[in-house]
């Protein structure tokens, strides 16, 4: 498989998980979503056909491995190997969210590590690149062997609070210890202290808010985690906050996974708005009025095209939003 070079011509291919996000990254790219039919054969088989040359091409697939997140992996997989049989140059498989990242290390015997098994099945499969936003654990940049860019979301986010003016009086709360370095880069861009919530989780998808380190009394508090799943820990942060004085909080997170009850915790919860990234599609059903989504289209369309033209991607995280600061 040859370098890209400028020359090549460049190809952008969606698969089923996100169609609408892959469609605003062509948008911002200006250039139109290559022709591709994905179906099932009736035994449930995935069927994969792409209605268009790639030979030589630098090829670009958007796949979130989201719910059903076994059969978006598959359907990439199988992409992967179509075009690398039909003679693509490069493939480059951009993911905006990455599932099973949370298998990232062995908490206890006997555990798989899902997030590096997946890494090893895409990188079989034939990627020569992966772009991710927002993942889990950084060090799952380590589980490929090939080059990962690793996008960011907080400059969005950010921008969305500036924009409206909310961080006046704000103190932006990381949900527990793993967040701190997220929450700093949030309150960086916001000029904000701040405040970390020590928790205690008993048992898998059931949080106990403890103490909160910081002040927030008299203060916005912008609640910050790189996902949204059950939103158990994210509610409970925001009734803490409440109870602790503070006079209105908002919540934010790059990816929407939102399962099982976290639609209901989240109308029932004090959390004006919950700001979130499209990384994720979301039915009809979960777009409630305090959902705010906010598109990663335009810097994944940037990226791409920094990336074809040998350009470092790194500015993306910094000036990107320098006008909203002014």
């Amino acid at each position: 498989m040859s370098g890209h070079n400028s020359d090549s011509k460049i190809k952008l291919f969606a698969l089923n998980s996100n169609k609408p996000l892959a469609q605003k990254i062509a948008d911002a790219m200006g250039i139109p979503l290559g022709k591709t039919s994905v179906d099932r054969f009736s035994d449930g088989e995935i069927r994969i056909n792409i209605e268009e040359s790639v030979r030589g091409d630098e090829i670009f697939i958007v796949q979130s491995t989201s719910a059903p997140v076994n059969d978006n992996l598959m359907e990439l997989l199988i992409m992967i190997d179509a075009l690398r049989r039909a003679s693509a140059a490069t493939i480059n498989v951009v993911i905006p969210y990455y599932g099973y990242a949370r298998q990232d290390r062995k908490v206890r015997s006997r555990e798989p590590i899902t997030a590096k098994l997946v890494a090893d099945m895409i990188e079989k499969a034939g990627a020569n690149r992966v772009i991710a936003l927002d993942l889990h654990a950084a060090q799952i940049q380590g589980f490929f062997d090939i080059p990962v860019d690793h996008l960011m979301g907080a400059p969005l986010l950010a921008d969305y609070f500036l924009t409206n003016k909310l961080d006046k009086d704000a103190v932006v709360v990381s949900p527990d210890h793993g967040g701190v370095s997220r929450a700093r880069k949030l309150a960086e861009f916001l000029k904000a202290p701040i405040a970390i919530i020590d928790k205690r989780r008993p048992r898998a998808n059931v949080a106990e808010v403890m103490n909160i380190i910081g002040s927030v009394k008299g203060k916005r508090c912008i609640l910050i985690d790189d996902m949204i799943d059950t939103a158990g820990t994210i509610t409970l942060a925001s009734q803490a906050l409440m109870d602790a004085g503070a006079t209105d909080v908002y919540a934010c997170a790059t990816h929407p996974v939102l399962s099982g009850p976290a639609i209901e915790r989240i109308e029932n919860s004090p959390i004006k708005q919950l700001v979130v990234t499209d990384s994720i599609q979301l039915p009809e059903e979960k777009q409630i009025d305090k959902l705010i989504q906010v598109s990663v289209g335009p810097l994944i369309g940037d990226a791409i095209n920094r990336i074809h033209e040998n350009e470092s991607v790194s500015p993306l995280f910094n000036t990107r939003f320098e006008s909203a600061k002014h």
